[in-house]
């Protein structure tokens, strides 16, 4: 049964918060409010359930889901090697929106699409996804929209889009940020760009200097 709670009202917020961690850690769907868009999310570590979030969006493999963390600490469980140029972008832009693509552990059993070997990951500037992530812990989480249609800004524009596909609806008001993360490779010496977004390439750039911008098509 689909339920909708609005977190402006403290016992409603608390109602879906507790609703929304028992969606997850039973394998099904949540919609989230986030600093930038609002997010479908699912266990990580539940791959019947990140599928699930796949087929919401009619998303393909070839489209990994990106991790949402509530800790900077939880990166050095997710990641190979946290190096100090990732180190130094935690420090500069989480929690906030910027999305960093790095080699995860080998030993970390889930799957997130095709995502050889890689994983997309962020900590969002927003107290109810936070709180939430603080209690499930890691989350795959897309923008919760159906794949080609617009993003969704408003807890009622993802409930327009994926309905009945998700059972829990945090609505935390309009995003603040209201445009995707910026995305950041960081799998190799230096850092690519994937996607522009809410953090811009001189704000990384007086950080890691030697960024490089996205190619021109």
């Amino acid at each position: 049964m689909m339920q909708v709670f609005n977190c402006a009202e403290q016992d409603r917020r608390a109602a879906g918060l507790d609703a929304a961690t028992a969606a997850v850690r039973s394998g099904r769907l949540v919609v989230l409010p986030t600093d930038t868009l609002y997010g479908i999310g699912a266990d990580a570590f539940d791959p019947v359930a990140v599928g699930c979030l796949l087929g919401a969006k009619g998303r393909g493999r070839d489209m990994p889901v990106p991790v949402l963390v509530g800790s900077w600490r939880t990166l050095d469980g997710l990641v190979e090697q946290v190096t100090d140029q990732v180190r130094d972008l935690v420090r500069a832009f989480w929690p906030g929106g910027l999305t960093l693509v790095v080699n995860h552990a080998p030993s970390l059993s889930w799957d997130l699409g095709d995502a050889r070997g890689t994983v997309a990951v962020r900590m969002p500037l927003h107290p109810v996804a936070i709180e939430l992530l603080t209690r499930t812990g890691p989350m795959a989480v897309s923008s919760a929209n159906i794949s080609g249609r617009p993003p969704a800004t408003t807890a009622q524009d993802a409930l327009a889009q994926l309905g009945g596909a998700v059972d829990v609806y945090l609505d935390g008001g309009r995003t603040p940020v209201g445009k995707a993360s910026t995305i950041l490779d960081c799998t190799g010496t230096v850092p690519v760009v994937v996607r522009e977004g809410a953090v811009d390439i001189e704000a990384l750039r007086s950080v890691v200097p030697h960024i490089q911008e996205p190619v021109r098509r």
